[in-house]
């Protein structure tokens, strides 16, 4: 499954309404370490059918970035259920944000 672009727009019906767990990485273009994890993010995004993968540019979306608290990026949070059950700032090993979830 490929990465959700996930904006206010979308955000209930992707992640609130979802009956997947869903990792959220809030990003932006400009941030060094987040362009470290995206392929990490991709990877687990199309190998993992079980779950939901989005990304959240902060950028665009301040308003989801507030609303999860983040103040630095990046920022994985795991959902189930629409309740976060997991949050994890900065560059993280593949196994550590699978564990996660």
């Amino acid at each position: 499954m490929s990465v959700i672009h996930i904006t206010n727009q979308n955000f209930r019906e992707e992640v609130v309404n979802s009956d997947k767990p869903v990792l959220l990485d809030f990003w932006a273009s400009w941030c060094g370490p987040c362009s470290m994890l995206s392929p990490v993010i991709d990877e687990i995004a199309e190998d993992r059918s079980d779950i939901k993968v989005g990304k959240v540019n902060v950028d665009e979306e301040p308003e989801l970035a507030s609303a999860f608290q983040v103040m630095s990026i990046p920022t994985i949070v795991v959902l189930k259920g629409g309740n976060v059950t997991g949050k994890s700032v900065g560059v993280r090993p593949r196994e550590d944000i699978e564990a996660m979830l």
